[in-house]
């Protein structure tokens, strides 16, 4: 049984072979990986027979990016950012972090609608979208599209990187004609290139993942009724657009989401990643009993205690307890809560890793 196939059943909640596997993991614990094992990022995949691959995507070939003068960069959006490295040595980590929002002193829709670095869908070269998933599939792996960091098909996130964090809530609460046509924008793009994306891949993508962190450790960021006013238009059109194509969809959401769950289902929603262990109400036992006839789930293994900080033995105890709760049945796909990073010891990623061969097979004493 090949990963195509593998996943194909389990998520038509069937039991195939063993249970499907992905791995994300940061730049940083990639270079940290190559470093002390010699491995690239693909034949780390392969060493441990992953079985969702994630495609490049589209490639920029818009206008440049600017460099500001204070050191800063422009994103797609027209977003300044500043490269910011934390930690040393093999745990450090570099991110592109948020200078201003260029939004932020807007007071009327008019100036959100002459906002002159709103992104255009024809940015971007389509073109090699086929041969990557081609490639994926000559192995006989699941070909996934996520885009990077800061240009992953979403809403809210985008709208944070525009606005400021806290203004677009208070938007959403005080002055809602100001967030209504922020997310007008940011969904109409992703509408236009999702679809040149779906287009481009001739029919041989298999998975489309959205990111849009809707969850903090307590609780939703908005209330379920402030999600399905602004964003449940844009998440279910994603959704259907990708199904139109014969692609599934997974979402990628940080947090306590579980109030949200039942309207992300009602869009459609095929996975549900990564299931933040932590956070409130995100037992993945209470899950797969509630929502498992419907939804599948990936992920669950602990980024914020038991990979960074606890011991070989106690990932392989997570690692066997989360399949345990989530796979029976199908439906699952093992991986972790967050990327992999580089404060990540070795030792516990192997034994993420060595577990997941040991406890994953269906017709053996694993599941």
């Amino acid at each position: 049984m090949d990963s195509r196939e593998r996943l194909h059943l389990a998520l038509s909640h069937e039991e195939p072979d063993r249970v499907p596997v992905d791995f994300w993991a940061s730049s940083g614990f990639y270079r940290k990986v190559e470093v002390l094992l010699g491995l690239s990022r693909e034949e780390l995949l392969d060493l441990y027979d992953v079985d969702l691959r994630y495609i490049e995507g589209p490639r920029y070939v818009g206008p440049p990016l600017r460099k500001l003068p204070d050191g800063s960069e422009e994103d797609l959006w027209g977003v300044p950012r500043v490269r910011v490295t934390v930690g040393k040595g093999l745990e450090a980590e570099t991110y592109r972090e948020v200078v201003a929002p260029p939004l932020a002193s807007a007071r009327t829709v008019e100036e959100v609608e002459s906002y002159p670095r709103w992104p255009s869908p024809d940015w971007f070269d389509y073109s090699g979208i086929r041969a990557q998933c081609e490639e994926v599939h000559r192995k006989g792996k699941v070909a996934v599209f996520m885009g990077d960091r800061l240009n992953r098909i979403a809403q809210l996130k985008p709208a944070m990187y525009l606005r400021g964090v806290e203004q677009i809530f208070v938007d959403m609460a005080l002055f809602p004609e100001m967030a209504h046509a922020i997310f007008s924008h940011i969904r109409g793009f992703y509408l236009k290139y999702e679809e040149r994306i779906l287009e481009a891949a001739g029919g041989e993508l298999d998975i489309l993942l959205t990111g849009d962190d809707f969850g903090s450790q307590e609780g939703p960021l908005v209330s379920p009724s402030m999600w399905e006013e602004f964003l449940m238009e844009g998440f279910r059109g994603y959704i259907e657009l990708a199904h139109s194509y014969g692609v599934k969809v997974m979402h990628h959401t940080c947090g306590s989401v579980r109030q949200l769950i039942p309207l992300m289902l009602d869009c459609g929603l095929d996975v549900l990643q990564s299931l933040q262990p932590e956070a409130k109400d995100m037992d993945p036992r209470a899950l797969k009993a509630d929502f498992g006839d419907a939804l599948s789930f990936q992920g669950g293994i602990s980024v914020q205690r038991t990979l960074p900080f606890g011991t070989p033995e106690e990932v392989r105890r997570e690692v066997r307890d989360r399949i345990e709760a989530l796979a029976p049945g199908g439906g699952y796909i093992l991986g972790t809560a967050h990327n992999l990073q580089a404060d990540v010891p070795m030792e516990n990623f192997e034994a993420l890793m060595e577990a997941y061969r040991e406890y994953g097979m269906y017709d053996k004493e694993g599941i």
